[in-house]
């Protein structure tokens, strides 16, 4: 019955965490996957998540569906972090939220909505992208395609050439933008390149579909959500309102990572379009997971609302991204010294998690056979990864590579 089915070629990213979790060298540092780890090499708890994890728990009883669409107060709360507390989008109910299974959920769902509501419409990501952003759109049955982005010889944005294919598309292509912290190589747009992109989007009536996944480890919480902003006071030659979407998580910036916490907004031209796309989007999730879960998402409902709670957790992420730059730092430091004539000055304008390291798929294999390092054969580097006890390591190890 089952004998055409073909073996699963696995992860690229989930795979090489699996091959180091084998690796039996005592000194074997990861710096593959995505998740944020403190200086001892341990995935936090916040302590406005513990905190907010106690009162959920406190004041649970029965636990029947929630809404297809997700909890009010959850949905509330993260229109509110996105938008701000009083942003006109927001306050004319032409945001659609809802509750998604991590951002991941989100994209899937947005994706699946637009196959069934924009047939005729191809997608656009950056080169390169998260991986699992072509699989998702490819799966929904769209069309992926790829815009320029990454400039190897700066290490920066190649925003030019970005600009010139846009400025191709068709009307109503969907164009995938990383809001803040892009993944993989911490390039991000400067306000004046969002300035500049977004009277394109207008002009070009395209569809921007931005991932917001690493909110606060980039510039801050509310700086890393100008994007958002912007976009949402966006207006076409006719005064309407530009529509877009965004999928953010709060894996990263809550540390929940196994709870699936996300939601995606679609931002509408008019409350009355709001409502109806709500009602397809609702659709869309009842046919594939039905609802949401209760719990993790109420822990981060709680956070965001309670003044307290909130503060806390607002310096928590401002300490993780300090952390991130400390570390970014410290390796620039040690490979200026090594390669004084090598330019690393991308390690420190690169934001959030990621860097793109420059090495070749053969040099990402030597520096994980030879010095037990380990980054996604793409370059991609975790800098979160790093603490004070593997960083030098680390950095030795990629000058002793890129020397040959």
């Amino acid at each position: 019955m089952f004998q055409h089915i073909e073996p699963f070629a696995g992860d690229p990213i989930l795979s090489l965490n699996e091959d180091f979790q084998k690796d039996p060298r005592a000194g074997r540092i990861n710096l593959s996957i995505g998740i944020y780890f403190d200086d001892k090499g341990r995935i936090p708890v916040l302590e406005s998540v513990r905190r907010a994890e106690a009162i959920v728990c406190a004041t649970s009883g029965p636990k029947p569906y929630l809404p297809i669409e997700g909890a009010a107060n959850f949905r509330a709360a993260v229109q509110q972090l996105l938008f701000g507390s009083a942003h006109e989008a927001v306050a004319s109910a032409r945001v659609a939220t809802i509750q998604s299974i991590g951002s991941s959920g989100g994209l899937k769902v947005g994706a699946d909505f637009i196959a069934r509501w924009f047939p005729g419409s191809e997608v656009w990501v950056s080169d390169p992208t998260w991986d699992n952003h072509r699989s998702m759109f490819e799966g929904a049955g769209l069309t992926v395609h790829t815009y320029p982005y990454y400039d190897a010889a700066t290490g920066g944005l190649a925003f030019d050439a970005m600009l010139a294919k846009l400025r191709t598309l068709p009307a109503q292509s969907i164009v995938l933008l990383h809001a803040c912290c892009h993944n993989p190589t911490g390039v991000d747009l400067t306000h004046a390149q969002w300035d500049a992109l977004i009277p394109l989007l207008c002009e070009r009536r395209l569809l921007p579909y931005l991932d917001l996944a690493y909110q606060g480890f980039g510039d801050g919480i509310e700086a890393d959500a100008w994007a958002v902003r912007a976009l949402a006071a966006a207006r076409l030659a006719d005064g309407t309102p530009l529509a877009f979407f965004v999928a953010n998580s709060f894996s990263k910036s809550m540390s929940l990572y196994g709870e699936r916490c996300g939601a995606l907004s679609v931002v509408c031209p008019s409350a009355a379009e709001a409502v109806n796309v709500l009602g397809q989007l609702k659709f869309t999730i009842r046919r594939n997971y039905s609802s949401p879960p209760i719990h993790g998402g109420q822990v981060v409902a709680t956070v965001l609302t309670d003044p307290q709670l909130r503060g806390t957790w607002e310096a928590e992420v401002e300490a993780m991204r300090q952390r991130i730059l400390g570390m970014r730092t410290t390796l620039h430091a040690v490979l200026r010294s090594k390669m004084p004539a090598r330019d690393f000055g991308y390690f420190l304008s690169q934001r959030g998690m990621f860097s793109y390291t420059g090495l070749s798929g053969a040099q990402v294999d030597r520096l994980r056979e030879q010095y037990g390092v380990y980054l996604v054969r793409s370059g991609r580097m975790c800098i979160a990864g790093l603490n004070s006890g593997n960083v030098e390591p680390t950095a030795l190890a990629l000058a002793a590579v890129l020397d040959g």
